[in-house]
């Protein structure tokens, strides 16, 4: 699958408007193209790139009109060459949902009549597979207290963690963060969150991250730099006013705290703050619904991962008995 458009388009005429050429190639373009090029998020993009390339080669399809000739049988047996290969259920999963997403696509184009993944059975989601650990209350109020706040790395640190932790965001979400997402709404602070497939949601900002984040503004200096990233980088701070710590910065400063806590979780990272804040919002009685949209989660079913609400340490019966 092609990233970018397959087009030499000519300039646009004085006007802005399409030339006839340019309006003769746009109306060309294949909608398989064109479903792959609406696609916004990178991470996504290249995720649906691997699997439809796959699934292309597995059906010799050279052409995105080829498509149009797919059938139920062809994705019956992709599926069955995923199996033969042993591949996790999460994958083979991601992989029929990245070429359904493709086909109900070209549905809605009238490019094809009908989506041949659908009634394609995928495999069952195991109970325990990708629900990310989420960690104890004990365990997120020490990352919380962790960092040095007598530097500006560890105040920084703890302004990160906090945000995180009670918010939920996406690494990913939290590197995006400018000062400028800072915003008052209806008297109470929030924070503009750019989620997958550049979906805006308002976060109302929480006192524990609030003062926290205050406190790392003050000693950073850039609190009135409306455009700089929110949480610089420490090592170039004085002269990296757009650049933000990275994904894997936020990896390793979270993991480098959770072992100096002797937090050993399976599967711990950065997704784990995020199964944590959720977790708590559930079991002190937030509404699944209002969760999902916390999180900006496209589907409740996303969310339901995160209610663990029915086994609880707590409650086993473990604790009931006594000797």
């Amino acid at each position: 699958m092609p990233s970018k458009l397959p087009l030499t388009v000519s300039q646009p005429a004085p006007s802005g408007s399409l030339t006839p050429i340019q309006f003769q190639q746009l109306a060309e373009v294949p909608p398989a193209v064109a479903w792959f090029a609406n696609i916004d998020n990178p991470r996504t993009r290249r995720a649906y790139e691997s699997d439809l390339r796959e699934f292309m080669t597995f059906t010799s399809i050279q052409d995105p009109a080829q498509f149009r000739s797919v059938s139920r049988g062809h994705v019956l047996a992709w599926r069955r060459d995923l199996e033969r290969r042993a591949l996790s259920g999460a994958t083979i999963r991601r992989k029929l949902a990245a070429l359904s997403s493709l086909f109900d696509y070209l549905c809605d184009s009238n490019a094809v009549t009908g989506n041949p993944v659908e009634g394609v059975k995928r495999p069952r989601m195991d109970s325990a597979e990708g629900k990310t650990p989420a960690i104890g209350d004990h365990q997120a109020r020490a990352l919380l207290n962790v960092a040095d706040a007598s530097t500006l790395r560890g105040q920084r640190d703890r302004a990160i963690l906090a945000t995180l932790l009670y918010h939920g965001l996406r690494r990913a979400e939290l590197c995006a963060l400018r000062v400028a997402d800072i915003q008052e709404r209806r008297g109470v602070k929030h924070l503009q969150v750019r989620g997958k497939g550049s979906k805006i949601r308002y976060v109302p900002l929480h006192p524990g991250a609030a003062g926290a984040i205050a406190a790392y503004l003050e000693v950073a200096g850039h609190s009135d730099d409306a455009n700089s990233a929110l949480f610089r980088p420490i090592s170039n701070n004085a002269r990296s006013r757009t650049a933000s710590i990275t994904p894997d910065g936020v990896y390793k400063m979270l993991t480098s705290y959770a072992k100096s806590l002797q937090i050993a979780v399976a599967g711990f990272g950065p997704h784990a703050l995020r199964a944590t804040a959720a977790t708590n919002a559930l079991d002190n009685g937030a509404d699944i619904a209002k969760v999902q949209e916390w999180l900006g989660h496209a589907n409740i079913s996303t969310t339901r991962v995160y209610d663990r609400r029915k086994s609880r340490p707590e409650d086993s019966p473990t604790f009931k008995v006594i000797y």
